[in-house]
């Protein structure tokens, strides 16, 4: 079985209150910020209320209310066995859709040791972290003309078969057309995937989701009651031995298959206003400010994007 840690909030009766550190610790720091994630220890009947996983980089402020943090842990290279954090997702309980998506890519999870997951008869299994009373009945994309668009793309998890299998949750899929989906969302995963790869990278945190809180900001809603996101975005953070760079993405969700990406960067900041989400809130603040608010040319610079 996959081990899974899931988490409802708010909880009841919390003790211990600790803030993330910028080494993706839940100890205390120095560097802490304001802002930061806070891991919460346990409730009375000892259940996490908070999974120390919140403190890591590639996490977002969390939204609560109404939403669950989900962490999958899985097999994450079947030639070393590397064992750990596969991804994590937001769901929003009342709006039976996730928010956003994040993990880690690195040399070793990111190699291609297996294929992708095939099956005749459960191509898109539920996702049994999340009670069956906050997700649909049966599939709801089935003959929507949408497509099952991953937001933790199968292909970043090829390490073995329970990390890639996980990627195939309805829980980390949104409504994408083919033509999105098959084109420049392919295409801006690939890009991403080549920064990971790239020696001067040591790790590289993602954030990726789509637009399900504004309701200017939402395409449509399928008969269900599931929502079709206006716009898409990614939030990247590249560590390596010189600092920190950061760079998003954000893109209006229309049939699009372009190559040229350059024109859907913006920094993060920016990211940070159009999508409402606090995005690498774990960082030390003068970091945090530092690779935010780079103008956006010197972004596609640092990233090597004309």
């Amino acid at each position: 079985m996959n081990k899974l840690t899931l988490l409802l909030y708010p909880l009841f009766t919390v003790i211990g209150l600790t803030s993330c550190s910028a080494d993706n610790s839940a100890k205390p720091s120095a560097n802490a910020n304001a802002n930061a994630n806070r891991y919460i220890g346990v409730s009375t009947v000892g259940n996490p209320v908070m999974p120390r996983e919140v403190c890591r980089l590639e996490f977002p402020k969390v939204k609560g209310g109404s939403s669950m943090i989900i962490v999958h842990k899985a097999l994450l290279n079947k030639r070393t066995g590397e064992r750990g954090v596969n991804y994590c997702t937001e769901w929003d309980t009342s709006k039976k859709s996730l928010r956003w998506s994040c993990y880690q890519m690195y040399q070793g999870i990111s190699k291609t040791l297996v294929k992708r997951y095939r099956s005749s008869t459960n191509q898109y299994p539920y996702d049994e972290s999340i009670p069956t009373a906050y997700q649909f009945d049966g599939d709801p994309f089935w003959r929507t003309g949408y497509d099952h668009g991953h937001i933790c793309p199968s292909a970043d998890r090829l390490g073995s078969k329970e990390a890639n299998i996980q990627t195939f949750y309805l829980s980390n899929m949104m409504p994408q057309t083919h033509a999105f989906n098959d084109g420049v969302w392919k295409n801006m995963e690939a890009q991403v995937r080549l920064w990971s790869l790239d020696d001067t990278c040591d790790t590289l945190y993602v954030c990726k989701g789509g637009t399900i809180d504004n309701p200017r900001q939402i395409l449509t809603t399928l008969g269900q009651g599931l929502i079709v996101p206006k716009y898409f975005f990614m939030a990247v953070l590249c560590k390596n031995k010189r600092g920190y760079k950061a760079l998003g993405f954000w893109v209006r969700h229309e049939d699009n298959g372009d190559t040229s990406l350059s024109k859907y960067v913006v920094n993060i900041r920016e990211l940070e206003k159009k999508t409402g989400i606090d995005f690498f809130c774990n960082l030390p603040d003068a970091i945090e400010r530092k690779v935010e608010t780079l103008p956006v040319e010197k972004v596609r610079r640092a990233w090597r994007l004309p």
